[in-house]
């Protein structure tokens, strides 16, 4: 192109490329339909793999393929606590060994709750 054909346009900003003459991929179109009743369609080439749910687009709720199948529903890991946790360490027998272990420390005074360490040395 000349310097005049581009004077005044912004380079980058448009493609001055046609359509003409060019084969687009085989599409197919799969309709979709969200809980709150909005369908609507989505492209996708003939070779690639169709998702079960897609974003609806007019709500953004998860919407589901009509005529296919459920989707699958995730494997989700039991909720662990902290009592599970410490029960795949030790076993209830080791627990309470340690548990008569601690009681006899504060019964024997070895451990003082009642008087801080900081307090002990401002009535010094």
């Amino acid at each position: 192109m000349s310097e005049r054909a581009l004077r005044g346009t912004r380079l980058g900003a448009t493609s001055y490329e046609t359509d003409r003459g060019i084969d687009l991929a085989p599409r197919q179109t799969v309709e979709y339909a969200c809980q709150n009743g909005h369908r609507f369609e989505v492209p996708f080439s003939v070779e690639a793999e169709i998702p079960v749910v897609w974003e609806c687009r007019f709500c953004g709720q998860e919407a589901a393929l009509l005529d296919g199948e459920e989707p699958e529903e995730k494997k989700t890991k039991p909720t662990r606590t902290h009592w599970d946790m410490l029960m795949e360490r030790r076993t209830r027998e080791e627990l309470e060994e340690v548990l008569a272990e601690r009681l006899a420390v504060l019964r024997s005074g070895g451990m003082n709750l009642a008087i801080h360490p900081r307090d002990s040395r401002k009535s010094a």
